[in-house]
């Protein structure tokens, strides 16, 4: 983590009470002008000052169902035209002109429902907070940063360390990276079901699905975002009536629909959303019903893209499946060893239904 870290806000540190809590007069949320101008100027400065001219992109977050923010959320959550190849530009690794991380902190700053960590190479961070706090980490002092900093109107503190530096769910935990045996043991199982259905999430609350046959998964493959979260399910329902049933009596869903012509898409409602959504199933080629609680059922198999170079970089953590930990226990075998244990034959049906949950969001 960079040494030099300061939180960067608007309010004065003298008008705070004897807890810390701001007294002043300054609003939480940004003006859309010469104050939130300022904050982007900061940003500019000590990215300047560390030899910084491009980000990279970590662990980004799309708008999911409940918006929290102070400022009501607006259609592309802020990323409109900032990157070419849609919302799948915004994805964990992407590297982007400081000129685009300036938008992106100024969408983080107005709530419009996308967030990130802004990084490069653990050398420089810029993490934006609740309530108008900016995080700048460098490895470098940036003297000049904080005289200009402090020239704008803005209020630069010293600490120890962001509150927004990332920290894993489970230190322990090592995730399955999508690698050859991956490629390989979805090969053998479309071939077993003959489609399954691939769940490509490239940013927290933002997925795209793909039907995978024996004829496309390495097209598939080829147009995956880098190091997206990979779910892989069973194929959906072609008996619609099959698949509403599968809806519960109440609680957060996601419906998966394929058209017709191939298309899918997917929604997220709850149970007062459940008949308008369900009325767009008439004529879907095939559907089904994904629960958004964690640990009710899992995919069949879950994995995170590496790197061109085979490098797993990406610190997702997904929710580890019986096929992931049956991965990580061969993982530790090693050639020669002895394992005793009990064999079972498999039980009839040994698929996951489409009354299966969804990774965590």
């Amino acid at each position: 983590m960079p040494q030099f870290v300061h939180r960067i806000a608007k309010y004065d540190p003298d008008h705070r009470d004897e807890r810390g809590h701001y007294t002043g007069a300054e609003d939480t949320v940004s003006d859309h002008g010469p104050v939130e101008e300022a904050y982007l100027t900061a940003v500019a400065a000590f990215a300047e000052a560390a030899g910084i001219d491009q980000l990279e992109i970590r662990e980004p977050q799309i708008g999911g169902f409940v918006h929290f923010g102070l400022e009501p959320p607006v259609d592309g959550y802020g990323l409109a035209d900032l990157f070419p190849a849609g919302q799948a530009g915004f994805h964990d690794g992407a590297l982007v002109p400081i000129a685009v991380g300036l938008e992106l902190v100024r969408s983080m700053l107005r709530d419009n429902g996308a967030w990130c960590r802004l990084e490069a190479e653990g050398a420089f961070t810029v993490h934006v907070g609740r309530d108008q706090y900016l995080y700048i980490g460098s490895d470098l002092p940036c003297e000049t940063a904080l005289a200009r900093t402090r020239a704008l109107g803005l209020f630069p503190e010293r600490i120890g360390a962001s509150p927004y530096d990332f920290a894993p769910d489970d230190a322990a935990y090592v995730q399955r990276p999508a690698d050859a045996d991956f490629w390989a043991l979805l090969h053998w199982t479309v071939s077993c079901h003959r489609a399954v259905f691939l769940e490509e999430v490239f940013a927290a609350n933002a997925s795209r699905w793909h039907r995978l046959t024996r004829d496309n998964i390495e097209t598939v493959r080829s147009q995956l975002a880098p190091r997206s979260r990979l779910a892989v399910w069973p194929d959906l329902l072609t008996d619609i009536d099959k698949a509403v049933a599968a809806l519960p009596d109440e609680g957060l869903v996601e419906i998966v629909r394929e058209d017709e012509d191939g298309q899918i898409t997917s929604t997220v409602v709850d149970e007062t959303q459940f008949e308008a959504a369900t009325s767009q199933l008439v004529g879907a080629r095939s559907a089904g019903v994904v629960s958004m609680y964690a640990g009710e059922d899992l995919p069949l198999f879950t994995a995170v893209l590496p790197d061109s170079d085979g490098v797993l970089r990406a610190r997702w953590q997904t929710e580890p499946t019986p096929g992931d930990r049956d991965w990580a226990f061969l993982k530790t075998l090693r050639r020669g060893q002895v394992v005793t244990g009990t064999v079972r034959p498999s039980p009839p049906s040994a698929s996951p239904s489409w009354t299966s949950a969804a990774l965590p969001r």
